[in-house]
Formats: C-alpha cells, sequence, structure tokens
C-alpha cells in the first residue's frame, strides 16, 4: 500500500550543482529567483555559497558534496523535510564521490520527489501549476519487500 505524504504550497527545495554545471544553475536560478524566493531552499556548501551572494536568496547552506551534503540532502529526504530537487550534474566528469551522488539519487526515486538533471527538466518542474499547490505525493511501502 502507498503512503501519501502531503507536500504544502511552499516547498522545501534542494538545489545542488557539480562544477561544470554551477554556472547553468547559477542562470537558471536567476532567471527563477522570484518564485525560488518563495520556497526554503537548501544546497550543499559551493552551489550555496554561489547563489547566495549572486542572487541574495536564503538557503539552507549544508556541507560540501564530497564532504557529506549530498548524504546531509539524502537524509533530509528519508526524513520527509526536502520535497524537492534540482541537480546539475555533469554526465562527462567522473567524480570522486560518485558513489554519495548515486546514492542521492537512489533516495529521491526511493521516496518519489521531483528531481531535475538538467535545465529542461528543471523548466518544465518549477512552471508546473502543482509547484504552488498542495501535492500529495505517493511513497512506495517497501517494508514487504524488506521483509519486515
Amino acid at each position: 500500500m502507498n503512503k501519501a505524504i502531503p507536500m504544502q504550497e511552499v516547498k522545501h527545495i534542494a538545489l545542488v550543482a557539480h562544477d561544470n554545471r554551477k554556472e547553468d544553475l547559477l542562470e537558471w536560478a536567476h532567471f527563477n529567483r522570484s518564485t525560488l524566493a518563495k520556497h526554503h531552499l537548501y544546497s550543499t556548501s559551493g552551489t550555496g555559497k554561489m547563489l547566495i551572494e549572486k542572487l541574495d536568496l536564503q538557503i539552507m547552506n549544508l556541507l560540501s558534496g564530497p564532504l557529506g551534503g549530498d548524504q546531509q540532502i539524502g537524509a533530509r529526504i528519508a526524513e520527509g523535510e526536502i520535497d524537492f530537487m534540482i541537480f546539475f550534474w555533469d554526465p562527462l566528469e567522473p567524480m570522486p564521490h560518485d558513489p554519495d551522488v548515486k546514492a542521492l539519487l537512489r533516495i529521491a526515486v526511493l521516496y518519489n520527489i521531483p528531481v531535475a538533471n538538467n535545465r529542461a527538466t528543471a523548466d518544465f518542474l518549477i512552471s508546473s501549476p502543482l509547484m504552488n499547490s498542495k501535492y500529495d505525493r505517493k511513497q512506495t511501502n517497501y517494508k514487504n519487500r524488506l521483509g519486515r
């Protein structure tokens, strides 16, 4: 049986970008600044510092991705604190913390949160009528599959 997880009008959004994609995220966030400012924002350290400095947004800044920031975001997703994630990752650059990135993406799918990994998807998600309304996302109950 699926469980309904309520998302309120004001979303809790994680913003993450690998080094080679930070400028893309900055441009995207600049274009969508007024929308983003209405929501609670979280970010890994390097990305968050850049967005705070350039766009004057309030962001809960976590550790850098390689130092545990990806895992912090994943934990907040698992705890139900983060509703939505924009993660511009670099598909051409191997990262020393690839296992952390894969774990973060796995958690996002497991908890059924909207995720954008590129600008086109981010544009579609942020312009959705659901962005500013309540929404019950369905989370699959995996307990039976885990023998619990």
